[in-house]
């Protein structure tokens, strides 16, 4: 991808499981050479302990590492350790995720990668912030979510906090940290340093979380759960459609203080005789009487699929949205036109759907290719980035060191 934004951005990826990988996936979706170093036995973690096939990579690994080459390096090894110095004097960015304490452990701490490259970008992903009283606790996903916020908001009103299914603890804080990369690659450019760059997938989770504070400022008390409820709108909310599955739903929303969206709304129904209903006269009649009109809507909904509801209602410029779920999105041909659902074909497990970037630009699209196997790209890279021959990269393979 030599024509990408980030061609000619080398980044050292030191990263497993998801909150790294989604990192470096995206700068990797925009042409940066990510090269992942991976122990030689097993790989990333993720390869293979969530894989329901011991000898094949797990779709958890491929959906994560698109567009990357991997090599293997023994960081156990003086060898090892050797060609990870060799690699950091040539790489614009180095980013890991290990357990608190591990890279320093490891000898490549701040200190150290400033001293073998004063231009290099380290990027670390932690649970928590390195100064704060949580600094050596271990974090994944869920526990991101429910320490930063997320959770306390997420469930229905009175019930009990609900993990948002959408991993946001994981790559949410993956490309927190992608952004502030690039803004690090944009500051060396003028002045000519690198710098450490780190993200807490604590602190990472109580920015998705920022609308809530309009109201919790208001409040006494912690922002309560709302569940599906819409707040400024009524209908506002899930509805039921027919065909009775588990996500035969869609999500209508009619704002309170837009009485055109109110309008548009009771005509695409054919009920312009909620118009004149007293009980819905505006925007507050509706939110104080809100389960009764919620009651006619329903009536309508069961008459409609999710799609017809989501079509005719958006269709009168009013937002709904058909609770579409994973399958159909896979399934979808206007997904997989625009390369949102992409498809890559691996060695073992042959096509695979997996997501593209979301994102379109005019002058840089992005392709989605297959993840690497394990150490597919050792010598390619260590001729290339080191210019080790192949005699010395066997030299280094009987030793242990890749």
């Amino acid at each position: 991808m030599t024509d990408a934004p980030l061609s000619g951005l080398t980044v050292v990826d030191l990263t497993q499981f998801e909150a790294g990988p989604s990192c470096t996936e995206a700068l990797a979706w925009h042409g940066a050479n990510v090269i992942k170093v991976e122990e030689p036995r097993r790989g990333d973690a993720g390869r293979l302990t969530i894989s329901e096939r011991p000898d094949m990579d797990s779709l958890y690994f491929i959906l994560l590492n698109a567009n990357k080459r991997s090599v293997t390096c023994n960081l156990k090894s003086d060898g090892g350790r050797d060609l990870l110095r060799r690699l950091i004097e040539r790489a614009d960015v180095v980013i890991e995720n290990f357990a608190p304490g591990t890279i320093e452990k490891l000898g490549f701490g701040w200190e150290e990668i400033q001293a073998i490259n004063p231009r290099c970008i380290f990027a670390q992903v932690k649970g928590f912030a390195e100064d704060g009283p949580h600094a050596d606790f271990r974090s994944f996903d869920m526990i991101a979510q429910a320490t930063g916020g997320v959770m306390s908001i997420t469930g229905e009103r009175d019930g009990l906090p609900i993990r948002p299914g959408a991993t946001i603890g994981d790559t949410g804080t993956g490309l927190h940290l992608a952004v502030s990369i690039l803004s690090a690659v944009i500051h060396r450019a003028r002045t000519g340093r690198g710098q450490r760059v780190q993200v807490a997938m604590q602190d990472a989770m109580l920015n998705f979380c920022r609308v809530t504070f309009s109201r919790q400022q208001l409040l006494n008390h912690a922002a309560p759960r709302v569940g599906n409820d819409a707040a400024t709108g009524a209908p506002g909310g899930i509805f039921p459609c027919k065909g009775g599955g588990p996500n035969d739903w869609c999500y209508i929303f009619v704002q309170r203080d837009m009485d055109a969206h109110w309008r548009r709304f009771c005509a695409a129904l054919d009920r312009e005789d909620l118009i004149e209903d007293p009980r819905f006269a505006d925007g507050h009649q509706r939110m104080a009487n809100r389960e009764e009109l919620e009651a006619e809507v329903t009536g309508w909904t069961l008459e409609h699929t999710k799609q017809e509801v989501m079509d005719i209602i958006g269709g009168a410029g009013v937002p709904a949205g058909a609770v579409n779920d994973i399958k159909e999105l896979i399934e979808s041909e206007d997904m997989r036109r625009r390369d949102i659902i992409a498809t890559v074909r691996h060695r073992d497990r042959g096509e695979v759907a997996v997501p593209g970037w979301p994102v379109k630009m005019s002058e840089n699209p992005v392709r989605t290719e297959v993840a690497p196997l394990l150490g597919e790209h050792t010598e390619e890279v260590y001729a290339e980035v080191l210019g080790l021959g192949a005699e010395e990269v066997e030299r280094l393979r009987e030793e242990g060191a890749i």
